[in-house]
């Protein structure tokens, strides 16, 4: 097995999982944080034709020349919306590479994996629901270098079948999901932000559970020798949240009180946000006004392909594992603000 970005959230959990069944060479840049010690850690820059061939060359001679799946989750991503040259160096090339070096030295490769987003999709209204046949409409950098990469994907592939999987939200029980942290934060901290929203309040967007993404994963592996050549599947809960109901929600678990939120105009709240972020000693916030215009977004997925093809559906909810969330927060405050890059609040500095 090789498993790229396998330092990273999905892709450690992703290559201890698969180690109890196969010898796994996680690449991923070097230096810290590492990939687990169930995996081969073999230092690899996708941004440097050398670098991606001695990796290649060390997995060879370790390993051999077959491989049963590449699981492809190294990618560039930030929350800026602007525009970055990384997007084509790292996700677009950085797979192009990758996939050329794989052919030049001889890999036989049972499924190349490729971890793309549901945000690749077009938004739907409240009571559709997004096909993999959804119009594709990727609306800021992010999402567009995975449709690039998705078609350079087809076009390079060669001989090895792939499975595109378009991905919800990802969390998992302490949170690891930065707008949902941010979120929290915002209710935790009684910002008086936290009860305003430029958008729909009835619309809302799918999440998927880590152990539920990596146990996708898993069963691809297990299908891919009579998966169809080609295979894209979108994984996430079906039914959101709407923001109001995880808005009433957090208010409850953390203050035991409904937290009412009242829709503003979005120029009122891009002029908030701008504002934020250019006043001095303002900490620079998390919602940027790009981010505005997408308030409105709603994402609820059909995911009855990949229920048909890798039997497989969500384990977890979202709904259900807030209430751990806040749990983790409760139990050490300090933790859960650094583990999600948060700066802490007065009283919590206090007690650090």
């Amino acid at each position: 097995m090789l498993v790229t970005g396998s330092s990273g959230l999905i892709g450690a959990r992703t290559a201890d999982r698969l180690s109890a069944q196969f010898r796994v060479a996680g690449l991923d840049r070097p230096g810290e944080p590492h990939p687990p010690s169930s995996a081969d850690n073999i230092p690899c820059d996708l941004t440097s034709d050398d670098s991606v061939v001695q990796a290649l060359t060390m997995v060879k001679g370790r390993f051999g020349s077959d491989i049963a799946a590449v699981v492809h989750l190294a990618a560039y991503f930030d929350f800026s919306g602007e525009p970055s040259s990384k997007y084509s160096e790292v996700t677009v090339e950085g797979t192009r590479r990758l996939l050329r070096a794989l052919h030049a030295l001889g890999f036989r490769v049972a499924r190349f994996i490729f971890s793309s987003t549901m945000l690749v999709h077009k938004p739907c209204e409240p009571g559709e629901a997004i096909t993999e046949e959804w119009p594709l409409d990727p609306r800021w950098p992010y999402p567009q270098s995975k449709v690039e990469t998705e078609r350079m994907l087809e076009k390079e592939r060669g001989n090895y079948p792939t499975a595109v999987l378009r991905i919800a939200g990802v969390y998992d029980d302490d949170c690891q999901s930065i707008p949902l942290a941010h979120q929290i934060e915002r209710i935790y901290e009684r910002h008086i932000t936290s009860k305003m929203f430029p958008g729909h309040i009835s619309h809302g967007q799918s999440f998927l559970h880590l152990e539920d993404l990596v146990d996708a994963i898993v069963r691809v592996l297990e299908r891919r020798r009579t998966l169809p050549e080609t295979a894209v599947m979108l994984l996430g809960e079906p039914e959101p949240l709407t923001y109001d109901e995880l808005q009433h929600r957090l208010g409850r678990l953390l203050h035991g009180e409904d937290w009412d939120t009242v829709r503003i105009p979005k120029m009122m709240a891009k002029t908030g946000a701008w504002l934020q972020g250019v006043t001095p000693l303002l900490e620079d916030p998390f919602i940027k006004p790009w981010m505005i215009d997408f308030a409105d977004d709603h994402y609820a997925l059909d995911v009855s392909r990949a229920k048909e093809w890798l039997h497989w559906e969500p384990r977890h909810s979202l709904r259900d594992t807030l209430p751990k969330m806040i749990d983790a927060l409760r139990r050490d405050p300090v933790a859960w603000y650094r583990a999600h890059h948060l700066s802490l609040p007065a009283e919590l500095e206090e007690k650090r």
